[in-house]
């Protein structure tokens, strides 16, 4: 586990990062509401909650089937000044300016002991969320919240109980797709290759080459769909082995959007709760 998610995990635990009790539900009563008592009341955004302190044996392999994650606080590395004058990167808080559409669900795979560990290998569900979110100095970052291709080794061999910890890198594929077309028509797949006006960039003329501004059209109009890496870790913190379900926490490190290779990504800290269960 790396320092700045052992950090953030350490972080979740003092403040008890959880959702209301007030609010909290189980998979059991997810499943009696109707149609009409979930529409409009963001509880699609939620995941389940699990109390208890059992334990669950994982024999051979098993299917892991409702994984869901919800994100309850995000934050994004700037350099920050402080009143010496000197400049450091840290994370800051940010302000989500998405809906209710941000939280992953219906994730399925398979665990199993894999060299000594139990591993958990993600195979299919919606297992990423377009998200936005605004830095206090009124930008906004937009990433693809990912959890596609996960393999997550677990801290031991089992059972899986309080205490319990697994991470692996997950694929962050391209915010935008190859058919994507910009304010100016550019595109990877389709549109123009530059924009209107602009022709002399592309023979290496020089448009305040001393400011890198040649550079930076050469990034605009030459489109990529960058597919990054980030990496997501995993605490239970209690588990209802009756029903063979367990809840905790997660803590995402990936990068931010790249308008397509024209913008360098910045890494953004997620921190929220997590629910899974066994067929």
């Amino acid at each position: 586990m790396n320092k700045v998610v052992s950090a953030a995990i350490a972080g979740i635990l003092s403040i008890g990062c959880v959702a209301p009790a007030a609010h909290a539900f189980s998979k059991a009563d997810q499943l009696s509401l109707s149609y009409e008592q979930v529409k409009g009341s963001g509880i699609a955004n939620r995941c389940p909650s699990v109390t208890g302190t059992g334990s669950i044996n994982i024999n051979g392999k098993a299917n892991l089937v409702d994984m869901c994650l919800e994100p309850l606080s995000w934050q994004v590395e700037e350099e920050v000044s402080d009143r010496k004058g000197s400049t450091k990167k840290d994370f800051i808080n940010t302000k989500l300016m998405t809906r209710q559409t941000y939280s992953l669900d219906g994730i399925s795979g398979t665990m199993e002991q894999k060299d000594g560990k139990l591993t958990f290998t993600e195979e299919d569900g919606i297992d990423y969320a377009a998200t936005t979110i605004q830095t206090p100095g009124g930008e906004r970052v937009p990433f693809l919240f990912s959890l596609k291709d996960l393999v997550a080794k677990g801290s031991t061999s089992g059972p899986i109980k309080e205490g319990f910890e697994m991470g692996g890198a997950v694929t962050v594929p391209s915010y935008r797709t190859g058919l994507f077309l910009d304010p100016k028509g550019r595109g990877t797949t389709t549109g123009y290759d530059f924009a209107g006006a602009l022709m002399a960039s592309q023979n290496g003329g020089a448009l305040d080459e001393e400011e890198g501004g040649s550079e930076k059209l050469f990034k605009e109009n030459n489109k990529r769909f960058e597919v990054l890496k980030g990496n997501v870790e995993f605490q239970v913190k209690s588990v209802n082995d009756a029903e063979k379900e367990f809840g905790g926490i997660f803590v995402s490190t990936q990068p931010s959007d790249t308008d397509m290779g024209a913008k360098v990504p910045k890494t953004i800290l997620t921190k929220g709760i997590f629910y899974a269960r066994f067929e």
